[in-house]
């Protein structure tokens, strides 16, 4: 194994805190990497890995060595494609996570041709909206909705994502149709939401001259996803507030009307997080720039 061969396994090593892990990843047996590893550290003369029976950390050379191998693995993958023609160079494996909305609505369907356009690259699309260790478990993006939590990661902001109030017609024909924010209180409920992260059930928002406003709806039903969020609403069992791509479908076809629209929500940020921005490879900007342009009709002017 040659010594580009040695720096992509330690990378893996040191990413994954698991032999085990980087072996699968690189589709190598486990002694293949343990011998990398060993002959890389008898080459620079110091040990780059502490070695546990339950774990695998970096030294303080370790550490060093690891911020520019990345750099290095990054830059040979760009030295290797710059002859080659554009359609060419998006190679390789693209590790993203979105939210499984996201997935199901905007970007499978739209994926055929984004494949198409680079044949080389492999997109392996994870659907989670649990907050995931990006470098441990082997992402290199995340698309995420609301203000980001995590300052270790670089933040690209796609916009802010378009919220709406809608109902369904056959709640509509039941309880009216309200016009104003007070209208709420004249026998209107909305479908409950509760977040895995507080449990505790969301108050309808809405902005009021430009001022963020809230309030507590009645609610017969309470979920904890958004599939069931807008099950319940077409159901008519209440009124919901959600982003407008995941509802454009159902607007269209009638099967849900917008309400109040002069009293949506606060719009949503959008944004792209990736670890560093030294690491950013070709093929995670090539894709950053399609995601961007396949959510921007849903996004606040």
């Amino acid at each position: 194994m040659d010594k580009i061969e040695q720096y992509r396994v330690f990378v893996q090593v040191a990413e994954r805190e698991s032999f085990i892990k980087a072996a699968q990843a690189l589709k190598l047996p486990r002694a293949s990497v343990s011998a990398a590893i060993q002959q890389l550290e008898a080459t620079l003369g110091t040990r780059l890995l502490h070695r546990t029976t339950r774990n695998v950390c970096l030294t303080a050379d370790g550490a060093q060595l690891l911020e520019r191998a990345r750099q290095v693995l990054i830059d040979i993958e760009a030295l290797d494609q710059l002859f080659q023609p554009i359609e060419n160079q998006v190679t390789g494996r693209l590790n993203v996570d979105v939210p499984s909305r996201i997935a199901r609505r905007l970007m499978v369907p739209a994926l055929p041709d984004f494949l198409a356009s680079h044949p080389g690259l492999q997109l392996a699309l994870g659907s989670t909206d649990r907050a995931i260790d990006l470098i441990h478990e082997g992402v290199d993006c995340v698309i995420r909705f609301g203000t980001p939590h995590n300052s270790s990661l670089v933040v690209k902001p796609l916009g802010r994502a378009v919220l709406i109030n809608c109902a369904s017609p056959g709640y509509l024909a039941k309880f009216g149709i309200p016009k104003h924010p007070d209208d709420l209180v004249n026998g209107h409920m909305s479908v409950g939401y509760t977040s895995g992260v507080s449990g505790h059930e969301s108050a309808w928002e809405y902005l009021l001259d430009g001022v963020e406003q809230a309030r507590q709806l009645p609610s017969n039903i309470v979920v904890n996803n958004a599939e069931n969020y807008i099950a319940c609403c077409c159901a008519g069992l209440g009124l919901i507030q959600v982003p407008l791509f995941d509802v454009q479908h159902l607007i269209d076809s009638g099967e849900l009307v917008e309400v109040m629209p002069k009293y949506r929500p606060a719009p949503m940020d959008v944004s792209v997080l990736y670890p560093d921005r030294r690491q950013r490879s070709l093929r995670l900007s090539v894709f950053i720039e399609w995601f961007g342009e396949l959510i921007s009709p849903y996004l606040e002017p």
